[in-house]
């Protein structure tokens, strides 16, 4: 006699990866500043670090719009940049 005997009643409940994966921009509210990126990295032959400033723009973007978790850009590399912007504002 064969009887499958479940006694845990857990049931499993997915739940989106930490890092890594993000929701599609399916109305396009950040297409601008991919285009602007990918044709920065046409023109630089592919290379990516010319066009840092662009992908700032659009992980920003992404960001402002909840398509991506919202992190601190210096967590995703873009230390940097960030100090270069903070250096050419003007004080008051």
């Amino acid at each position: 006699m064969s009887t499958a005997m479940n006694f845990s009643s857990k049931t499993f409940t997915p739940r989106p990866p930490d890092k890594g994966a993000f929701p599609l921009d399916h109305f396009g509210e950040c297409s601008a500043f991919k285009e602007r990126f990918m044709e920065c990295l046409r023109h630089s032959g592919y290379e990516s670090a010319a066009c840092r400033q662009r992908a700032m723009a659009y992980l920003e973007c992404r960001m402002d719009k909840q398509l991506m978790a919202n992190e601190p850009l210096e967590k995703l590399g873009f230390k940097d940049l960030i100090n270069e912007k903070s250096e050419e504002k003007p004080e008051k």
